[in-house]
């Protein structure tokens, strides 16, 4: 597949829309405006990374950290993984077109109706039959499925033995991976899966099914411009020309200790359009609104509240009995005959008919291969050195991190946290995180699973380090929260910025701006959130071609020639190239 992403340099100067960031929010909303034929610009602050691409070695992969905090900036601006420090909880998100898709473990859950019956969600989600519709149209794009093999995944036989201990119950969930060779419906080939494990250092094989490679391709086939390295600072409304006006800065393309905002302002770019969607994501999108707001947007004072960890968790289980397997061993395989299973191919469910809030999921995670020569440097802190000394002097297939444990878990915290700016930083406060009740609990649940293998519970082995003993979340959410009004939220049911400066109505929307990403999400979901956040994605483009007179259909792309998700090929240097759209599809879809 050639590379979707344009030059930052080839920009208009005037879009029907423009679309603030490349994950599943942003990739919804541009391939359905594309679709309904709005002249649509995606702008994208990191850089483009095809199949075949993502760091599967060690080195590779310290290149893609970007860290920052409050005195520390580290790596390159554009890198995969972006790792914010903050004094009470740390947040890891992705970075590149396809947003959080390329790095996540794909896994795509519906949360219980326990958690939309919740009031503080705008009465309309529950009640106007547009969210079943966005589940339906999220899962026929992203084709999540179970493999039906992983119960013979020693990870998953290890997880599951602790279903008794635990009272819970093990099931595969379902994946946006594919594991038959498939095209999809935005016309891509995708070899099968491999089972190598390295989902979350990103997919080498192109069998998971991202953004970058399901709505992004079609959005490009319908005619919208993806612009990568594009870090957007602030929005600005004209109410003489009603238009949009967004103020983007070029994101650097290596190493800078200097803050974005410190670099030549000469080299900003001003685009406007009729309609303007942040979809930056929870973090992104909180911040641009909130420097917007410092610039003269009035907007609610709600903004940056409602912040939730999703009740992530992120441990380890050393030193069990039995062969774990859950360390990646990448494509090309790194050693052969070895089946790890993808980064989460079982879960662990504990249910509560009475509270939904002491429901846990715990996940049989995978570390991915390139982490796999710096695992027993991370666990020497922890008092382990004799197993890691075997382990460099054997590798991790063999000693002792074949028996490693990881869990990826997600529960209910009370979405406490709050965002602001600091010195134009985002900062994160949530004092207490740490006490959240669902870290006692998570801790004690993994504690039995671990105990049950005869392993030792490993809470985080980067404790003391700079990740401190603050929790970690990769899955954030809120900032920008829905709500029914402007007075305890930011958006309304529609994903449309609530305008508090019509003090007449509390229910006031700006017109044509909107928030549809993780951001919007007023509460804990229980589950990994992808699923919701293109559900609500796919809800509100329906509300938007109801509002604007809007057609586009969902429907496979149509096409006789399928591109492939690879990268070119290193001795031609070439790319296979995407298909005309206008014409006839002759292949059965997948799903």
């Amino acid at each position: 597949m050639a590379g979707l992403a344009k030059s930052l340099n080839n920009i208009a100067s005037h879009y029907d829309v423009v679309v603030i960031g490349s994950g599943y929010g942003g990739g919804v909303t541009a391939s359905r405006l594309a679709r309904a034929g709005k002249n649509v610009a995606v702008l994208e602050r990191g850089r483009e990374v095809l199949t075949g691409e993502f760091p599967n070695r060690f080195p590779e992969l310290r290149n893609e950290l970007r860290i920052s905090g409050a005195t520390l900036r580290s790596g390159k601006q554009d890198a995969l993984f972006d790792i914010r420090l903050n004094e009470d909880m740390h947040v890891i998100v992705g970075c590149g077109l396809g947003g959080g898709s390329l790095i996540n473990a794909g896994v795509a859950l519906r949360p219980d109706d326990r958690v939309f019956a919740d009031p503080v969600w705008p009465d309309e989600i529950r009640n106007d039959g547009t969210l079943e519709e966005g589940y339906r149209r999220a899962s026929a794009w992203l084709q999540p499925n179970s493999h039906t093999q992983a119960n013979n995944l020693t990870k998953y036989q290890a997880l599951e033995s602790a279903k008794d201990t635990t009272g819970g119950k093990m099931v595969a969930p379902t994946i946006a991976v594919s594991f038959k060779d498939k095209i999809n419906l935005a016309g891509i080939h995708q070899p099968a899966c491999t089972l190598c494990g390295d989902c979350c250092s990103g997919c080498n094989v192109g069998a998971k099914n991202t953004v970058a490679l399901t709505y992004l391709p079609d959005a490009v086939r319908f005619g919208a411009e993806l612009f990568t390295h594009a870090t957007v600072k602030t929005i600005q409304r004209n109410n003489h020309s009603n238009h949009w006006t967004v103020h983007i800065t070029p994101t650097p393309s290596k190493d800078a200790d200097q803050p974005i905002e410190k670099l030549d302002t000469s080299k900003q770019v001003q685009v406007t359009a009729d309609i303007v969607v942040l979809a930056a994501g929870t973090l992104g999108s909180t911040e641009i609104l909130l420097r917007s707001a410092q610039a003269g947007l009035p907007l609610s004072q709600a903004l940056g509240e409602r912040f939730s960890a999703n009740g992530d968790i992120i441990a380890f289980g050393y030193g069990a009995t039995p062969e774990i397997n859950a360390v990646g061993i990448g494509h090309p395989p790194k050693i052969e005959g070895f089946e790890v299973g993808t980064a989460v191919s079982g879960q662990l469910e504990i249910d509560d008919e009475e509270n939904i809030d002491n429901e846990l999921r715990i996940q049989d995670g995978v570390l991915p291969s390139a982490l796999a020569p710096i695992l027993p440097v991370m666990f020497v802190p922890n008092g382990r050195l004799l197993g890691a000394l075997k382990s460099l002097i054997n590798g991790v297939y063999k000693g002792p991190f074949k028996h490693l444990q990881t869990f990826f878990a997600v529960s209910h915290d009370t979405a406490k946290g709050s965002f602001t700016l600091n010195n134009d930083r985002l900062c994160l406060s949530w004092p207490g995180a740490k006490d959240e009740p669902v870290y006692a609990r998570l801790d004690a649940m993994l504690e039995k699973v671990v105990s049950n293998v005869g392993g030792s519970y490993v809470k985080n082995p980067l404790a003391g380090s700079v990740m401190g003993h603050q929790p970690a979340t990769a899955h954030p959410l809120g900032g920008c929260a829905m709500a029914d009004t402007s007075s305890n939220g930011v958006v309304n049911h529609k994903c449309q910025v609530f305008d508090p400066h019509q003090n007449e109505s509390p229910k006031a929307v700006y017109p044509g701006l909107y928030v549809i990403d993780g951001a919007i999400i007023p509460r804990s979901l229980g589950v990994n959130p992808l699923l919701t956040i293109t559900a609500l994605a796919e809800r509100a483009l329906i509300h938007i071609s109801a509002d604007y007179s809007l057609n586009f259909d969902c429907e496979p792309v149509n096409t006789k020639t399928h591109a492939t998700p690879f990268a070119p090929n290193p001795t031609t240097k070439e790319y296979d190239k995407p298909a005309p759209s206008n014409e006839k599809h002759d292949t059965e879809h997948a799903g």
